[in-house]
This record gives structure tokens, C-alpha cells and sequence, in this order.
């Protein structure tokens, strides 16, 4: 016998999670297409040479790589931001500029398994491509908070920067040619603090204690939105670039109150760099009040350079990302996912073998009148049928034997409360039972 078991950093998703995973997809979609982004597909494997050099140092090491049968080096994707940079390269001229997309997909990473990341995950992107009007940032953050409010969240914080902030304030430092290096150390700051990454400042880039205090400095920089902006262009230095970046930054901050996003939702955070690379300008993090050490809900930033790997043609972008499963690992931890382990609201109970075809009937206008449900496969007895559906999380359960048949009603059993009441119903007037159940299910009976 092979022992049934699950790799390591993988997972099985059972119907108490996949029901509320699927139902996390369904609201991303609506609240993408709400604001004009198109879905695509792309593969899952891409050319090797496609995937590495763009995320960083850490990402390669963490693609599933291999040769095919055609002796072809591939790689599983590792995010979905970079083939939409191949994508976007390869058919922008039939798609025109800007063209809007969200691509709902998993995403595999050989990187160490912990709490709410596992190595092959869902991730929910939208992105704009073919701008780099402030528009398009604003969008990114007023789609965040609407993504987030959806879903059910009501206290969380979507942490605002700009990487040309950080890159102006090295350049007048002169230690441009360390941006990388420092952007990722800083990027650790608060799961390893203040010491740990000055540290590796000192070591991984070659940069003085002093140099890497100047740039903490700046990193530690906090406060109400306000005051930051009134401190930054001092610390950043008097380039045009730096200021340019805190006006951007500023602008993003102004334009998404103007869009609805409440103030208290929106942190003004120059320590936030995110690992990857490719990040250019507005970079963006979310997080739940009440879980912050999960980490980033929601991520993302501007990457005006990316699809330049692939084109001459100039093609910036700015997106984010739902990090699908983690916000499943904290919505599991805060209690948020209910226990129905079915997607159906009704429960059908056949118990009169005889009547088959009108408990067929039945289930199939209320499923024509917009109400799911599912009948019992089995004429069992009914005390069994009922303890079938309660531990299934069914809402109603409606019961119906040889009386209720004959006089032309059903039994609706709302199964929290207990409560059972007799309602009218015929094959060609479903209409009262229809407009009970609509009642109980709005919570409104």
C-alpha cells in the first residue's frame, strides 16, 4: 500500500476552506472588474530565461526548475507579475495601452514553509499597464481598501512609499551602487529590527555604520502624514529627483482620500522597499490591525522597467497582489470562515421513496428560482437526514412526506434557530415557499 501523504509545503484544500477560498475569488473578480481590469491566463511554465534575473537573488534560488522532454530549461512561474511582463510584451499591440488585467492563479516557490505560506499558493493579481500617470497609483490603493472592505475587513492599514525617495536619499549619499543590496536589507527591518539590518548593510553592500545609520534614519522617519511630509525634504536632500518622488508620494496620499480610502487605512511608511527588484516607484503594503505578524495581505508597487527585459517598446506598470492563502491562514485564525462545508443554502430531505420525482421537481425550481440545494441520496430515516445536514452547515432543511404532499405544503426547518414552519407549495406555484426561504436566508425571519 502507498501511504496517502502531501509534500512537504504543500496542501489539501477540504470544502471548510475551499468553500471560503473560492468565495474570496469570487469578490476579488467582482471587485477587479468593478474597475475595468480584464481577466488573462498564461502558462505555468515559462522559459527559464524568462523567470530568472527579475525578482532577486532569493527568488531564483526558489524556482522549480527543470528540462523537459525537448531538452528545454523551464521554470514554474514564481509570481505572476513577471509573465505579465512577457505577456504584455508579446501582445500589447493588439491589446493597446492602457490595458487593465487581473489574472487569478497559483504561483509555486521552493522557499521554507511557515504560517500562511505554503510553496504552492493562489495569487490574486490586477495590474495597469502602459502609464505612468499618478491615476493609475491612486487606483492601486483605492482598490486595495475596496478589495479588503469586501471581503469583510474593516481594520487594516495599506502602507504607502516610494522607492524614489529611498534611491534619491542614496544617491546623495553616494551610495547609489549599493541600492540593491541596501533596498533588500532595509526591506527586513521589521521582522529583524534596527541592529540585525544595519548589520547586514554593513556586510552584504560594504557600506560604513554611519551610512547605514543615515539611511535607518530616514527608514524610522514616523508620524502622522502630515509631519512626515514636512521632514522628508530635508532628510532626502535637495534633488529634483527626491522631490519629485515625495510630491508623487504626496499625490497618492491626496488622491486616494479623494477616492473614499478613510485616512486612518493609510500609513505614509518610507521603511517599506518590498524584496523584489523590479520595483521602481509607489510600492504598497497591507496589513490587518488585528494580525499584524502574519504579515503583508496585499502587496505591490510601480515597475516601470520590467518589460523592457522583453521590448523596446516602453511599457511601465503599477499592480498589487492578494496573497489568497495568507489571508485564509489569519481569517481561519480570526474565526472569520464559518464551518458550512457545503456551498448549497437548502437541504432537501427524501424520505418517501415513492415521491421521487417530486422531490426532483422540487429541487429543480427552486435551483430555477436562484436558491441552491441538494437532496439526500437516499431514502434513510429522517432524524439521520437532519443530522446529515446540520453537520454539514445547511441553513434550511425542507421536509416533505406522504401528508405534506397530499396537502400541498412543506415543512421549512431553519436549522440554527430550530425553528419549523408549514408552507404553501405546489409544483405550479412555488412562490410563497420561494419567498420564505429568500426571508430566512437575508436573515430577515
Amino acid at each position: 500500500m502507498i501511504k496517502p501523504r502531501t509534500l512537504n509545503g504543500f496542501r489539501d484544500y477540504l470544502p471548510s476552506v475551499m468553500i471560503p477560498r473560492e468565495r474570496l475569488m469570487e469578490t476579488a473578480r467582482g471587485v477587479f472588474r468593478s474597475f475595468g481590469f480584464a481577466p488573462i491566463d498564461t502558462p505555468t511554465l515559462e522559459y527559464l530565461e524568462i523567470l530568472t534575473g527579475k525578482g532577486s537573488d532569493e527568488t531564483d534560488r526558489q524556482i522549480y526548475r527543470f528540462e523537459d522532454n525537448g531538452g528545454r530549461a523551464v521554470g514554474m512561474r514564481f509570481d505572476l507579475t513577471v509573465p505579465l511582463a512577457r505577456f504584455a510584451a508579446q501582445h500589447i499591440n493588439e491589446l493597446g495601452t492602457p490595458f487593465k488585467r487581473y489574472h487569478i492563479a497559483p504561483v509555486w516557490r521552493g522557499e521554507r514553509p511557515q504560517a500562511g505560506r505554503y510553496r504552492e499558493f493562489i495569487q490574486c493579481d490586477f495590474d495597469t499597464i502602459g502609464t505612468t500617470g499618478v491615476m493609475a497609483d491612486i487606483e492601486t490603493v483605492a482598490v486595495i481598501d475596496r478589495l479588503l472592505s469586501q471581503i469583510g475587513f474593516e481594520r487594516f492599514t495599506i502602507s504607502i512609499n516610494n522607492r524614489g525617495v529611498l534611491t534619491e536619499l542614496l544617491r546623495h549619499l553616494e551610495m547609489e551602487n549599493k541600492t540593491v543590496e541596501l533596498l533588500r536589507a532595509l526591506d527586513k527591518l521589521a521582522k529583524i529590527g534596527r541592529d540585525r539590518v544595519a548589520a547586514e548593510m554593513c556586510d552584504t553592500a560594504g557600506v560604513t555604520a554611519a551610512q547605514a545609520d543615515k539611511v535607518l534614519a530616514l527608514a524610522e522617519l514616523n508620524g502622522d502624514a502630515e509631519s512626515i511630509f514636512q521632514r522628508l525634504p530635508d532628510l532626502v536632500g535637495p534633488g529634483e529627483a527626491g522631490q519629485a518622488a515625495i510630491e508623487r508620494l504626496k499625490d497618492v496620499y491626496q488622491g486616494a482620500l479623494a477616492a473614499g480610502v478613510p485616512a486612518e487605512r493609510i500609513k505614509i511608511d518610507v521603511s517599506i522597499a518590498r524584496g523584489l527588484d523590479y520595483y521602481t516607484g509607489m510600492i504598497f503594503e497591507t496589513t490587518l490591525d488585528d494580525l499584524p505578524k502574519i504579515g503583508s495581505v496585499c502587496s505591490g508597487g510601480r515597475y516601470d522597467n520590467l518589460a523592457g527585459l522583453y521590448t523596446k517598446q516602453h511599457l511601465p506598470g503599477i499592480g498589487a497582489s492578494l496573497g489568497l492563502d495568507r489571508l485564509l491562514a489569519a481569517m481561519e485564525t480570526l474565526d472569520l470562515l464559518g464551518d458550512a462545508k457545503t456551498p448549497a443554502d437548502v437541504f432537501i430531505a427524501y424520505f418517501d421513496a415513492d415521491r421521487r420525482d417530486d422531490y426532483l421537481t422540487l429541487s429543480a425550481a427552486l435551483r430555477d428560482r436562484g436558491i441552491s440545494n441538494e437532496i439526500y441520496p437516499e431514502p434513510k430515516k429522517l432524524g439521520a437526514q437532519l443530522k446529515y445536514a446540520d453537520g454539514r452547515g445547511f441553513k434550511i432543511a425542507i421536509v416533505a412526506g406522504a401528508n405534506e404532499w397530499s396537502e400541498d405544503r412543506v415543512q421549512v426547518k431553519t436549522l440554527a434557530s430550530k425553528q419549523t414552519q408549514d408552507v404553501n407549495y405546489r409544483h405550479d406555484q412555488s412562490d410563497d415557499l420561494v419567498q420564505a426561504l429568500k426571508q430566512i436566508l437575508a436573515g430577515e425571519v
